[in-house]
């Protein structure tokens, strides 16, 4: 396996690939220092790993998730000290697989990528313990359950009615017909269990916008 650690602090850096190397002793790791060399280490190196501190010189590793989040097959951990719910769900928005905490365990770091290669998220066991970031994470993924089950174009076409676009106005954006565009809002509204016969499906995009703007793992 390939591990990025990307961190400003060295003695950090340092442990952390201490610590991977006992835990997975035929790994390569790769450092960088700061969000824009962080960045273009996971475009070019394409490690299977990527541990992100939030707070780094440059771009910080939130905009670093969110650049290479659609466009990367590396999964990305966030690893900070922040434990709040804010930072937490802003993480999971920009299309992180794995939230901990600096204090965690290295036992827990090392169950983080086992759940990550076998495809699942992982978040910090001191944080699922939190009703309120529990409640959070329901509803993040509960969203995002529902939009995996739109295509590409039906995705498009709920980003546009989420800019206000009208019907004809999405059509010609997407060169189809207005009937196509109307047609696309019934399929939506049926698969987010809306009713399409009022505006609870603009309701619905403007409630979500930013998951919605996001998300881009569709078929």
């Amino acid at each position: 396996m390939r591990f990025l650690i990307a961190d400003d602090h060295p003695i950090f850096r340092s442990g952390l690939k201490s610590l991977l190397n006992n835990a997975f002793p035929d790994s390569e790791i790769i450092e960088r220092e700061n969000g824009k060399d962080a960045e273009e280490a996971i475009f070019n190196m394409k490690p299977d790993f990527a541990f992100l501190d939030i707070d780094m010189p440059g771009k910080n590793g939130l905009q670093v998730c969110l650049e290479v989040a659609e466009k990367s097959n590396t999964k990305i951990i966030i690893l900070t000290m922040y434990n709040d719910a804010e930072m937490l769900s802003k993480a999971l928005k920009n299309g992180a697989n794995a939230y901990l905490v600096k204090d965690n365990t290295s036992d827990e770091l090392v169950e983080c990528i086992e759940s990550l290669h076998s495809g699942q998220t992982y978040l910090a066991k001191s944080l699922r313990k939190s009703p309120k970031i529990n409640q959070e994470l329901k509803e993040f993924n509960a969203i995002s359950e529902k939009l995996a089950l739109l295509t590409q174009t039906e995705l498009k076409t709920l980003k546009l009615v989420g800019q206000k676009y009208s019907s004809k106005e999405i059509a010609d954006l997407l060169f189809v017909s207005p009937k196509s565009v109307e047609n696309y809002r019934s399929r939506i509204c049926k698969k987010l269990e809306l009713d399409a016969k009022n505006n609870s499906l603009l309701i619905w995009v403007l409630d979500h916008k930013t998951i919605i703007e996001d998300f881009e793992n569709v078929k």
